[in-house]
């Protein structure tokens, strides 16, 4: 029937049934068992004569998709798209389908993890102690701190959601949802950006990255924090300006930021945000649970064949 390629390397752990249910229907699926992601060489090789693709972080530009030419559709294993040429794809008719809802609840307990970590200064006490070294270090509690969520999407409710049942106020801002529906049915009060910036103790980001908002963290957006706040990006690494966001915190305007996203992944060694103990980096893990790897194979092998069998 055809040939499948499959990139997210979730698949070579947890995705036998989902692959022999394709190899039922009869198409040849290709599956990345490397343990790291394809080189742009190598996938561009692998995508040449398949009907579709399962993908993963590779990036499919105009070069790609114009070279697959029996490419019919794409499933992303995920919701960002950000790593599609998508008026290339629809130009040429191929068909993208995203697994909305999969990892959110994963996205979000990680992003609210973050703010423990924050609060309580963890993962320095942790290094300090490893080190040998006894210091103790008062942190802050999360109960009656007011969290700003710039994004009101699925992960954007749940950390809203999490944050409520440990006792936290929530502000939000996201220009495509209705004020009214966020207050009546998840009690956040939307506003402004430049006044959640403003209010918020933790301002965390659950948007995806466009032209628009690029860099939309930048250093005037980090003077209307509070010096005591804190910023967190389970999002796209695109959304922080990191020059600036490593001047706000080695100069005390804002205390504190985590982030599991990167705008280069992996960053370099000598990247100076890695240097500073009040800064978190997690290597974009947020969605990497079991519970979420294996609903996002069902949903997105689901989407492909949906697209290859119409």
């Amino acid at each position: 029937m055809g040939k499948i390629l499959i990139t997210p390397r979730s698949f070579s752990r947890y995705g036998a049934k989902a692959i022999e249910g394709m190899k039922s229907k009869g198409y040849d699926v290709i599956v990345n068992t490397t343990g790291k992601p394809y080189t742009y060489e190598e996938f561009y090789k692998l995508s040449s004569d398949v009907d579709g693709i399962i993908l993963g972080v590779d990036t499919v530009d105009e070069h790609v998709l114009t070279g697959a030419k029996k490419l019919k559709g794409i499933s992303r294993f995920g919701v960002g798209i950000d790593n599609i040429d998508v008026e290339a794809a629809n130009r040429l008719g191929i068909k993208i389908a995203r697994a909305v809802g999969s990892n959110f609840t994963s996205v979000a307990e990680l992003a609210v993890a973050f703010f423990f970590l924050l609060a309580r200064n963890v993962v320095k006490n942790v290094n300090e102690v490893k080190a040998g070294q006894w210091n103790k270090t008062s942190g802050l509690e999360l109960k009656n701190k007011t969290v700003g969520v710039l994004g009101l999407g699925a992960i954007g409710k749940e950390v809203s959601k999490i944050s409520q049942g440990i006792g936290m106020r929530v502000i939000g801002y996201d220009p495509f949802v209705s004020k009214e529906d966020m207050k009546e049915k998840y009690n956040i009060e939307m506003k402004c950006l430049e006044d959640v910036l403003k209010e918020s103790d933790f301002v965390t980001l659950h948007m995806p990255l466009t032209e628009e908002n690029n860099d939309l963290m930048n250093k005037a957006a980090l003077g209307l924090m509070k010096s005591t706040a804190y910023l967190i990006n389970t999002a796209r690494g695109g959304l922080i300006n990191e020059e600036d966001l490593y001047d706000a915190l080695t100069n005390n305007v804002i205390a504190g930021a985590a982030a599991d996203v990167f705008s280069k992944e992996p960053p370099s060694m000598d990247e100076k945000l890695l240097r500073l103990d009040n800064f978190i980096l997690c290597s974009h893990i947020a969605s990497l649970t079991v519970n979420a790897e294996m609903n996002t194979i069902d949903l997105a092998t689901h989407n492909l064949l949906k697209i290859l069998e119409k």
